[in-house]
């Protein structure tokens, strides 16, 4: 039998709404309100201890209210201590004392992390056009996160990057399109004032701290169905891809691209998923992906080997006016 034990009335439910994944530790539960605030409970009652509100404790103010954040981190260092909730309201990433909700003032900036700062357009352009919407990861000492920056013609590149979790310093970036004279350039072909973004990994991410990789999935470069096909050309690396990449360093371990040059709004939604399978009578650990397709794709976790054929055919590259599909 199911009862009811207790009730939080969240106020105000601004647009979009709320999505929020509730976490619980030692009895508290956190969690981001449709407001972007963030908010303690008691697990057991419902009582509130605490309310984080982001635009009491920056310039910004109520700019940086209303909006999702699909989830909270908890963190705390191998000895229990330096304990800390991170919390992100759009493009700044919080670190608040789980105790008491105050900010950890050494880390960043007097607590907080500007995801404009680390970015490869300059900071003036990004706001308002970054932010984080699903929980950043952690691995070890090393705080993950993605820009979120959409998929629409003027949308910024979605990179990912990794901070330091007791500092806040910037550690890494990856680009998930990549820059002149990283890989996966000459995936692209490209053309004069065009803005090149989104692939960006919208969904989350997922950890393997035996290998101490992070996996993500990438959704569409900037256009989407919205004009794509006639402009920006060639494979698009690394949007619409599964990525495998070292967390220490940033560096990529292995990729598989689902789509070549997204003209059919087939961005991957969900985060890759870690199992162990047996196949021929042995265990192999593999990532799942499954995305809008319809399609589930298993790999190899090391190699990034399709474990089931996967076929390429050859398609019509004229198959309407103005649309330039990849071939």
């Amino acid at each position: 039998l199911l009862e009811e034990v207790w009730t939080y009335d969240t106020r105000n439910l601004v647009r979009p709404g709320m999505s929020s994944n509730p976490i619980i530790v030692g009895g508290m539960m956190y969690f981001s309100d449709s407001e972007l605030n963030l908010v303690a409970l008691d697990a057991a009652t419902g009582e509130e201890r605490w309310l984080f509100d982001p635009s009491e404790n920056h310039p910004r103010g109520d700019n940086l209210s209303g909006g999702i954040m699909r989830g909270e981190v908890y963190w705390e260092d191998e000895n229990g201590d330096n304990s800390r909730v991170f919390h992100v309201t759009k493009d700044l990433v919080w670190a608040i004392n789980p105790e008491d909700g105050t900010p950890i003032e050494s880390f960043g900036e007097g607590g907080y992390i500007d995801l404009k700062k680390h970015h490869v357009w300059p900071a003036h352009l990004l706001t308002d056009r970054i932010r984080q919407s699903s929980p950043p990861v952690i691995y070890d000492d090393h705080l993950i996160l993605d820009a979120n920056p959409g998929e629409g013609r003027e949308s910024p590149p979605g990179n990912m990057v990794s901070f330091n979790t007791i500092t806040g310093d910037y550690e890494w970036t990856f680009h998930t399109i990549p820059l002149e004279g990283q890989p996966g350039y000459e995936s692209w072909e490209r053309e004069e004032n065009m803005i090149y973004g989104g692939a960006n990994s919208w969904g989350g991410f997922t950890v393997d701290e035996k290998r101490g990789w992070v996996f993500a999935a990438t959704g569409s470069v900037s256009g989407g169905i919205h004009g794509n096909g006639g402009s920006r050309p060639g494979k698009n690396l690394y949007a619409n891809s599964v990525l495998a990449i070292d967390a220490e360093t940033g560096e990529l371990q292995w990729y598989f691209q689902t789509m070549h040059h997204d003209i059919w709004d087939y961005d991957i939604a969900p985060a890759p998923m870690l199992a162990t399978i047996t196949q021929d009578g042995k265990e192999r650990d593999v990532v799942v992906q499954t995305g809008k397709q319809g399609k589930f794709f298993v790999f190899d976790r090391d190699t990034g080997e399709s474990l089931f054929p996967v076929v390429e055919k050859p398609v019509p590259t004229e198959a309407a006016p103005g649309e330039v599909p990849y071939p």
